[in-house]
């Protein structure tokens, strides 16, 4: 059954004249996996703090399981928040730093060693409970900060762009425990970041937000596929945003559509397009060769311009750098273009 665990009614907050949240309206559920994605300045992170009990709202509610907490201090909160800095302390082994809620909360040495325990398989650190935070890895210590906050048991659990500090490679193995992990607790994660690829890997729903307000929420696919407004298309991934007499030559009609590269193809001049299929005559600019995929600039006979992004399979860095100057024709599915809000 339903249960929400976050609702926001009608949420502001101010800063002087700034409004870093401006009336948001927001439900997250029980057990799910939310994202708040957005620029820096967009209020995703105030919303973050909100929740959390850092910061108060200026006017609205914000409920957690049907308890409206809008004025209840952090500690009295069933919520705990992991930070981009881990905020371990550097005296305590990773076992104490662990185990230090629930040694304020006077839980008696066994059961705390025994939940300690616990946690250290969970996010796959066994037998390291005797080091301190300097002789971890930046994943090591991440793993730690989560520990320490899911070991006290909250019903929500808040995530302040906690992979921001570990480099690619390291970020994107921590994306999939991440989920994996919060799969296996089944409770609630809250996750605020600016990096798209992390909320479209890791997210049941995401919120994006602009300038203090919430522009679309909805599954990844759904943001991605399915954009509500230009900003949307444009933050969430890459799209080709067309506006005004170039939207008229191509569709027929005067308005703002997006698509997206991916879902262009190169032809050759003059090659006869499906029924279905939109096309567009144009010039190569620009090839950027990147390895996985190639991403082109196309110039649009009487004006505009769009980017193109192809797969290299059967490619050559050499290959595709022929393409620079080419006369080609671009084609797409007419139900791959998302109309837009103004």
């Amino acid at each position: 059954m339903y249960k929400p665990a976050v609702v926001f009614r009608a949420v502001s907050r101010h800063f002087g004249r700034v409004k870093a949240v401006d009336a948001v309206d927001l439900e997250v559920a029980d057990g799910e996996f939310f994202s708040m994605l957005g620029p820096s300045g967009s209020g995703k992170t105030t919303c973050l703090r909100m929740i959390a009990g850092f910061e108060r709202p200026d006017a609205g509610q914000i409920l957690l399981y049907d308890q409206d907490v809008s004025g209840l201090p952090p500690y009295e909160r069933p919520v705990n928040t992991v930070f981009q800095d881990y905020a371990l302390f550097p005296h305590m082994t990773v076992d104490q730093n662990i185990g230090y809620g629930l040694m304020i909360k006077r839980v008696p040495k066994a059961e705390r060693q025994r939940r300690t325990d616990e946690m250290l398989d969970l996010v796959r650190l066994p037998g390291l409970g005797h080091r301190r935070p300097s002789q971890l890895s930046g994943g090591q210590r991440q793993r730690v900060a989560l520990a320490r906050a899911l070991v006290n048991q909250p019903k929500v659990l808040l995530l302040d762009e906690p992979l921001g500090a570990l480099d690619l490679k390291l970020r994107q193995q921590m994306q999939v425990e991440l989920k994996t992990i919060q799969e296996r607790v089944g409770i609630t994660f809250v996750f605020v970041t600016h990096d798209q690829d992390e909320a479209l890997t890791m997210s049941d729903r995401i919120a994006v937000f602009n300038e203090g307000k919430i522009e679309q929420v909805g599954t990844p696919a759904e943001v991605y596929e399915h954009p509500a407004t230009p900003f949307v298309a444009g933050f969430v991934g890459v799209s080709n945003i067309v506006t005004g007499q170039i939207a008229q030559r191509i569709t027929g009609q005067a308005i703002t559509f997006s698509i997206r590269p991916e879902k262009i193809h190169l032809t050759r001049p003059g090659d006869v397009a499906a029924e279905g299929v939109l096309t567009v005559a144009g010039r190569v600019r620009d090839v950027v060769y990147q390895g996985i995929l190639t991403r082109y600039l196309v110039d649009l006979e009487g004006g505009g311009e769009l980017v193109v992004v192809e797969q290299n399979l059967h490619t050559t860095s050499m290959d595709v750098m022929k393409n620079r100057g080419q006369h080609v024709q671009l084609q797409w599915q007419k139900d791959h273009i998302r109309s837009l809000q103004a």
